[in-house]
C-alpha cells in the first residue's frame, strides 16, 4: 500500500483505445489514481 502523499510505483496499463499509457508518461502533471477494488462485485 502506498501512503498518502508518497509518490506511486511505476506501471502501464492499455487505455480505452488499446494504447499502453504509463505513469511516467503524466510525470509533472497532477494525475489522480482511482482504485475500487469491488467494482463489478457482489460486495
Amino acid at each position: 500500500m502506498v501512503a498518502v502523499g508518497k509518490a506511486a510505483p511505476g506501471f502501464a496499463l492499455v487505455d480505452t483505445d488499446g494504447q499502453q499509457v504509463e505513469l511516467e508518461d503524466f510525470r509533472g502533471k497532477k494525475v489522480v489514481l482511482w482504485f475500487y477494488p469491488r467494482d463489478d462485485t457482489p460486495g
